[in-house]
């Protein structure tokens, strides 16, 4: 990387000073001007100059030196997207190996103070490590650490020694440097190997998504079981891939671990433990913002926007995640959740604008297809629809969600046996695809669908084998237990509903969404709408928050089930409302039954005011209620007859008329 010349330079410095090195394990030299950095500068890291042979080295050494330099609050390392922004705008690929030369050129052009460079080579049984920070407005040298490391097991100390000292000599104070400086052994892992692992995850994980990057990552653990922010990738790459269940096993781990990580590294860790293991949304809300007032984090920004979007505050996630997008323009997940934001908000063509924008920069994911499948599905293209499907179709990590999107359209106009067949399909593919606990929540969303269109005995069926392909899955149970609870097994959905509580005590929607819902329906059951009303009290906060598992953003399940209380309790007026509060959602609901199921409930909620009331009121109500009917019944036009909530429908209708 340019840097064959630099090493010539150590190794003269070394030979003659080798023999003077300390029986510790390694030797220093530190050379520093008088021009340090402020807190506003940023630096660029360069490739290391591996001058060894051994290609362990190869990106696990810039890996550990980023992990050790964004201990310091001080110190503003360009970031990976930033630095393949700036490699686009000099026209050349994100794989650019950043020599000193290049390094200089990408820092001039990001109005950076300095780039760092970093070499290794080997001398007999030991190692020589360099680091020095140049300006590179001038090129001028602001400081210089040169070190021996004995032997290949202490390079990771040596090299965070190293880049402790250089963190000194660039002005920061020692208060900070006795107070965020964890050796990097401790910060990362003691094996190369493992490291080397994990750095070539990361470097997946940005080209080509969390299916790439999971085996590298899973080796890293493998190779050192003690590897907490190993245990942690891991985690978010199954969180990628919707695998909630298996996502919280590795942050669980991760968090055990978390002594052995950066101070900085444990807040991801705690973050993610709380927003995704225990739940408790607020103390992740909280963990997120102690990053950002700390260390400016990136991530923190994007997962602040995500713990908004789970509470339902749509615009706060939006605003928080241009704050993210500002600093990583080039991650793709920040666009991908930018326009679910958008579209939860109704605001469609934001939507679509963000996604083109984002794929005319080569900047693409499933997710987006996902949300691309949603728009054209609200805007009743079908030919769109396939496109999408074309898209899914033949990527074996995918796959099932375009065929569980398209069960839902299916399922949506009433067709059941084109859906179930569908879900068939969709469970297949992500049991192929290793994924069990996704094909279980696509049953057991199955399985809740056919309960709320009458079909109770199949509902139970399948909801019980979901539950066998992922027993613990949170998701998977909180569907199969409400699918329960609307067949009548209240055996089965109490013993859920009390296994759900006692595991997630502190799960905000799991205490405010799920069970509550559960509650009610079993309520409604013994015919007893005003508990099943009390019961979803705790919903209304945050009642229009995402759901981390499915499709869409959210089925507002518990909005369903309160029109349906609202409904038998005769209060057609509110019963209305919260049907049409699902209707006026479409961008959270999508193709989710409860969309075309509203349509029905404010029909029925429309004939119950009409029962209630009199004269003129009565008249309108009628009215409203034929209209819904007729609406509801166009929409199933053409659906399987045999669904008996549409006998039921039509059975209301002709008796209204």
């Amino acid at each position: 990387m340019g840097g064959r010349k630099l090493w010539k330079v150590l190794v003269s410095a070394v030979t003659i000073l080798v023999a003077a090195a300390i029986a510790g394990g390694f030797y220093f030299r530190s050379r520093q001007t008088t021009h340090r950095l402020t807190e506003k500068d940023s630096i660029v890291l360069a490739d290391f100059s591996n001058s060894t042979s051994d290609a362990v080295f190869d990106d696990t050494l810039k890996t550990a030196l980023n992990v050790s330099l964004r201990q310091s609050p001080f110190l503003n390392v360009l970031t990976d997207s930033e630095v393949a922004k700036i490699l686009q705008q000099m026209t050349r690929p994100a794989s650019t190996k950043l020599t000193p030369e290049v390094a200089r050129e990408l820092c001039l052009r990001a109005e950076s103070k300095a780039y760092l460079a970093g070499s290794i080579g080997s001398l007999g049984s030991e190692y020589v490590l360099g680091l020095k920070a140049v300006n590179c407005q001038n090129g001028d040298m602001l400081a210089e650490e040169q070190a021996t490391a004995t032997s290949k097991e202490k390079v990771l100390n040596t090299l965070g020694e190293a880049a402790s000292k250089l963190r000194g000599e660039l002005g920061e104070s020692l208060a900070t440097l006795q107070k965020f400086d964890v050796p990097l052994e401790q910060a990362t892992t003691s094996s190369l190997e493992a490291l080397k692992a994990y750095s070539l995850g990361r470097k997946a994980y940005r080209v080509r998504g969390a299916a790439a990057a999971l085996p590298y990552d899973q080796r890293a653990i493998e190779l050192d079981p003690s590897f907490a922010m190993g245990y942690m990738e891991v985690g978010d790459n199954y969180y990628s891939l919707g695998e909630l269940g298996r996502a919280n096993e590795y942050y669980t781990k991760a968090f055990q671990l978390r002594e052995r990580a950066s101070e900085r590294e444990k807040l991801a860790i705690t973050a993610d433990y709380n927003s995704s293991v225990t739940g408790d949304l607020d103390k992740a809300a909280q963990t997120y913002q102690e990053q950002i007032e700390d260390y400016h984090e990136t991530r923190a920004y994007a997962d602040l926007g995500i713990v908004y979007y789970a509470q339902g505050q749509y615009e706060k996630a939006v605003e928080i995640t241009r704050q993210a997008a500002h600093v990583a323009p080039d991650n793709v997940g920040i666009y991908e959740n930018l326009a679910n934001y958008a579209l939860a908000l109704q605001r469609l063509d934001e939507t679509r604008q963000i996604i083109h924008d984002s794929q005319a920069r080569k900047l693409d994911d499933f997710a987006f297809h996902n949300t691309l499948y949603a728009l054209a599905f609200l805007g009743t293209d079908s030919a769109a629809m396939a496109e999408q499907q074309q898209w899914f179709a033949g990527k074996p990590a995918y796959e099932n969600f375009g065929l569980t999107l398209a069960s839902d359209t299916e399922a949506y106009a009433g067709h059941l046996g084109e859906a179930r067949e569908l879900t068939k399909r969709a469970v297949e593919s992500a049991i192929r695809a290793d994924s069990k606990e996704t094909g279980a929540i696509w049953k057991a969303s199955a399985g809740l669908e056919q309960a709320a269109y009458g079909n109770a005995a199949e509902a139970r069926q399948t909801a019980t084998e979901a539950l066998k392909l992922a027993p613990t899955s949170p998701g998977a149970q909180s569907e199969a237990a409400l699918a329960f609870a609307i067949a009548g097994d209240t055996v089965r959905a109490e013993s859920l509903a009390k296994d759900l509580g006692k595991r997630y005590p502190l799960d905000t929607q799991m205490q405010s969404l799920w069970l509550p819902a559960i509650q009610a329906q079993l309520k409604l059951g013994r015919e007893n709408p005003a508990a099943a009303l009390n019961a979803l009290q705790a919903a209304s906060p945050i009642e229009l928050g995402a759901v981390p598992f499915g499709n869409n953003i959210s089925c507002l399940y518990h909005v369903y089930v309160r029109g349906e209380a609202y409904l038998a309790a005769g209060q057609g007026t509110a019963a209305a409302a919260e049907f049409q509060k699902i209707l006026d959602h479409s961008g959270i609901v999508w193709n989710c039954w409860t969309g075309a199921l509203a349509r029905l409930g404010v029909a029925r909620a429309n004939a119950s005011q009409s029962r209630t009331s009199q004269g003129a009121n009565a008249d309108a109500a009628r009215v409203r209620a034929l209209a819904a009917y007729k609406d509801f019944l166009s929409l199933w036009k053409d659906a399987d007859p045999d669904i008996p909530i549409l006998k039921q429908a039509k059975a209301e209708y002709a008796k209204l008329q």
